[in-house]
């Protein structure tokens, strides 16, 4: 699928895909809605030490970047899986220069976050664990080896790949949390509210990140 490389407000950039016109982050800035929507009101949040973080769509690796960040501050150690069916050709991943925005060692962190071997865990840093899994998340195949305390949900919205945001994906979702555990993500669409609701989560609107007013947090 054909990208384009485009800059945001926050000075990080982004990729667009002409196809689906739609991008990866927001154009008010990348970085910033990342550490909005899924640090702050996700990570930071949640209160339980040592989390389980399952993000849907590894994408830029950017999310992960900055809770491997978080992670190595808080001395918490994290074990992080994604699910991606499209990973990003190591060009791509070179020109969009995530690791400049984080301040020890950011550069080679990103790319040995890229640079891990798929379908198995790796101890990236002595806090962060990633498992990269290359599985089509709308299907029945993949599996998770443990369940999770934090998901971001980072797919495109609901208008651009609609089987990603199903009332089975949610309660899929729901039956594979640890109690108490928190979904984030960017969309606040009544749709989505009222499908993670029938799953059977306790469901909040929050401010949203620049350029946004609101987004969504879960609770089970």
């Amino acid at each position: 699928m054909k990208v384009e490389i485009k800059y945001t407000a926050d000075g990080s950039s982004t990729l667009y895909l002409p196809d689906l016109n739609e991008q990866y982050h927001s154009l008010n800035g990348a970085v910033t809605e990342s550490e909005h929507v899924y640090l702050n009101m996700g990570f930071n949040y949640y209160q339980k030490p040592n989390p389980v973080v399952f993000e849907v769509g590894f994408g830029t690796g950017l999310n992960a970047l900055l809770t491997a960040d978080r992670a190595q501050i808080t001395k918490q150690s994290v074990f992080y899986m994604a699910i991606e069916n499209y990973p990003l050709d190591k060009a791509v991943v070179e020109v969009l220069d995530y690791g400049r925005f984080v301040p020890e060692q950011g550069k080679e962190l990103f790319a040995a976050l890229h640079e891990c071997n798929w379908d198995e865990p790796v101890q990236v840093t002595p806090y962060f664990c990633l498992l990269k899994i290359k599985s089509d998340f709308t299907g029945i195949d993949w599996k998770l080896p443990v369940k999770f305390d934090i998901v971001y949900f980072d797919a495109f919205g609901p208008d651009k790949q609609p089987d990603m945001w199903t009332q089975h994906i949610f309660s899929r979702l729901y039956e594979q949390f640890l109690p108490g555990g928190i979904l984030v993500t960017y969309s606040a669409k009544g749709e989505v509210r009222r499908r993670l609701k029938t799953a059977g989560f306790v469901t909040e609107k929050l401010p949203g990140p620049p350029g946004k007013k609101e987004m969504i947090r879960a609770i089970k």
